[in-house]
C-alpha cells in the first residue's frame, strides 16, 4: 500500500477549501495534516472540518515540527513567494496559489531557490490539467490539427464594489493588479500552454467602475513564436459572466465555453472540410473521458501525486509559470506605456520587472497604502 502523501495548507481562506477539498477528493493519496493560519480560532474550525491534526501559528513553526511531503500556499498573494522560499529550504515542495509572485523579480528569486535546493516551486494553473486540454495539447503537438492560426481567450466575470472591502484585494503592492493577475491569468495560462512562447503584445488597460487601484479590464492583441494571432480579454465588469476559450487550427476549430472549470460537454470541436475523422476522434475519446470530471485543484493535485511517485517534475513548475507571469507583466507594461512589447523586453532594470504597476498607472490611487 502507498504511504499518503503528506500536506499542510498555510493560510485558511477562501481558495484554501478548494485545496483542502482536493486534498480530501484524493482519498488515501494524501493527507491534510496540518495548517496554518494567523486566526487560530479560524485555523482550528478549518482543521476540525478537513480532519487535519495539528494546527500551526506559523509556517516556521510547522516545518519545524512536521513531516511533511507537500505545502500548498493559500495566503493573499503579496506572502506567496516568502512563505514558498521557506518552504523549499526546508527540502519541502510548495504548491503556490495563483498569482506565483508580484513581480518578475520576485519570480525569479523563487526560481533560483528552486534551482539551487532541486525542490519544485510550483503554481495552480489547474485548467492545464482537465482531459479536454490534456487531449488538446497532444492532438497539437502530434501535428493532427495542423498549424494555430487564430485564437481568443476571454475572462468576463462580474465583482460588485464590495469584492474589494477585504483590504489586500485591488492593490498594486499586495495583490499584483486586477483581472490580469487575479481573474484571467488561468485562461491565457492555457492559452499560453496550448500555443506556446509569444512573441509580441500591444495591450490596453482601465479603471472603468469599481473601487480599485489596479485595473477592472484589460485587453492584448498577441502575436506567437509559431505564428499565431490571439486576442486577451480580461473583465469583472461583465454582468453575463463566461470563460472562453477559441482556437482555430488547419483543421479544426476547438472551443470551451465555461465559468470556473469545465468538464467534457463545455468543450466544441468543429472539424474544416474534410477532417470528419479529426472530429470522430475527439468524439471517442471524450466519450470515453468521465463525463463529471472537472479542471479542477484536484485534476492538478492528482497530476502532481503522479509525477512526484514518478520522480518526475510536477507542473507548473516555476520555470514555466514564469513565462505567464511575464505576459501579465507585458499587459501591463505595453497598456500604461502605449508601446508593443516583446518577450523578453522587461529587464532587471525596468520598473516593470520590480512591479506590474511599474509606477506608471494613469489614474489616481483610491485605496490606502497600508495594510
Amino acid at each position: 500500500m502507498t504511504t499518503p502523501l503528506r500536506a499542510a495548507i498555510v493560510g485558511t481562506g477562501a481558495i484554501a477549501h478548494a485545496h483542502a477539498e482536493a486534498l480530501r477528493a484524493l482519498g488515501s493519496r494524501a493527507d491534510l495534516v496540518a495548517v496554518v493560519d494567523l486566526d487560530a480560532d479560524r485555523a482550528r474550525a478549518f482543521a476540525d472540518r478537513f480532519g487535519a491534526t495539528a494546527v500551526h501559528p506559523d509556517i516556521a513553526t510547522l516545518l519545524r515540527d512536521e513531516s511533511l511531503d507537500l505545502v500548498h500556499i493559500c495566503t493573499p498573494p503579496k506572502t506567496h513567494v516568502p512563505l514558498a522560499v521557506l518552504a523549499l529550504r526546508a527540502g519541502v515542495p510548495a504548491l503556490i496559489e495563483k498569482p506565483t509572485a508580484l513581480s518578475l523579480a520576485e519570480m525569479d528569486e523563487l526560481v533560483a531557490v528552486s534551482r539551487e535546493t532541486g525542490v519544485p516551486a510550483l503554481t495552480v494553473f489547474q485548467h492545464r490539467f482537465g482531459a479536454p486540454a490534456q487531449r488538446l495539447i497532444d492532438l497539437l503537438h502530434e501535428g493532427a490539427l495542423g498549424r494555430p492560426l487564430l485564437a481568443a481567450c476571454e475572462t468576463l466575470w462580474y465583482r460588485t464594489p464590495d469584492y474589494f472591502d477585504l483590504p489586500w484585494r485591488g492593490r498594486w503592492d499586495v495583490e499584483g493588479g486586477g483581472p490580469t493577475m487575479g481573474h484571467g491569468i488561468h485562461q491565457f495560462d492555457l492559452l499560453l500552454a496550448v500555443l506556446g512562447p509569444w512573441r509580441r503584445l500591444t495591450a490596453f488597460a482601465a479603471r472603468r467602475s469599481l473601487p480599485t487601484d489596479t485595473e477592472d479590464v484589460s485587453l492584448a492583441v498577441v502575436e506567437f513564436d509559431n505564428g499565431a494571432l490571439a486576442n486577451v480579454t480580461n473583465s469583472i465588469v461583465s454582468p453575463r459572466e463566461v470563460s472562453r476559450l477559441r482556437f482555430d487550427f488547419e483543421h479544426a476549430t476547438v472551443e470551451v465555453e465555461h465559468l470556473y472549470g469545465y468538464t467534457e460537454s463545455n468543450w466544441t470541436f468543429t472539424p474544416a472540410p474534410g477532417h470528419d475523422a479529426l472530429a470522430e476522434r475527439w468524439a471517442a475519446e471524450a466519450a470515453a473521458a468521465d463525463p463529471d470530471e472537472r479542471s479542477s485543484h484536484t485534476s492538478q493535485l492528482a497530476a502532481v501525486l503522479d509525477a512526484l511517485a514518478a520522480g518526475r517534475e510536477p507542473g507548473v513548475a516555476a520555470d514555466e509559470a514564469r513565462r505567464t507571469l511575464e505576459f501579465a507583466a507585458a499587459t501591463y507594461a505595453s497598456a500604461f506605456r502605449g508601446v508593443p512589447v516583446r518577450a523578453g523586453d522587461i529587464t532587471p532594470d525596468d520598473p516593470f520587472y520590480r512591479a506590474m504597476d511599474g509606477g506608471a498607472v494613469p489614474w489616481p490611487p483610491l485605496k490606502e497604502t497600508s495594510v
